[in-house]
């Protein structure tokens, strides 16, 4: 059976889990992140900048889906590092609710040629958190989960600590 990746074919009140990867590299002291520009033919968000990733088959591990999705689409290899942000979202084209984990994730070959797979994505580049904006198509951008958690990412990369909730346990405390 061929397996369909498609933020467009309809899955109408079902649940669809996707993932994707907060690709980083540092370049001369400056972290950057890897965007690609959805094709602008795509149903469902044609012409933003994303994360790369995409939709987890039923049963795969999330992990390995999105190695998977990072390969069809660019043609590298990914290693995955620990997911720093979840949150979920309306898909209206699909009528479907969709839970989206983000990963930090580097190149395995740093050198490796991507290769957008044009289907998918029409562009893509690096970019530094101050170079983001430019890859908005609109100011109410920076409200989209995604964008929020793409901002979280370069906070946590600059060292920032990671928000355990409001109850601080100590060493020995048994909550």
């Amino acid at each position: 059976m061929e397996k369909i990746h498609d933020s467009a074919t309809p899955t109408p009140g079902q649940q669809v889990i996707t993932a994707c990867a907060f690709i980083h590299r540092e370049v001369n002291g400056v972290h950057k992140v890897f965007m690609a520009k959805r094709a602008d033919t795509k149903k469902f968000l044609p012409g933003i900048y994303e994360l790369p990733g995409g939709h987890i088959d039923y049963g795969e591990d999330t992990r390995d889906g999105l190695v998977r999705e990072v390969q069809e689409e660019f043609g590298v290899d990914v290693r995955l590092g620990d997911p720093f942000a979840v949150f979920t979202y309306l898909n209206e084209v699909k009528g479907s609710h969709s839970i989206e984990v983000i990963y930090f994730a580097q190149l395995t070959d740093p050198k490796a040629e991507i290769q957008a797979n044009p289907e998918d994505h029409s562009s893509y580049g690096w970019f530094s958190e101050e170079e983001l904006p430019q890859t908005f198509v609109s100011e109410k951008d920076i409200e989209d989960d995604e964008v929020k958690a793409i901002y979280k990412g370069f906070a946590l990369l600059a060292g920032d600590s990671i928000d355990f909730g409001k109850v601080k346990l100590t060493r020995g405390d048994n909550r």
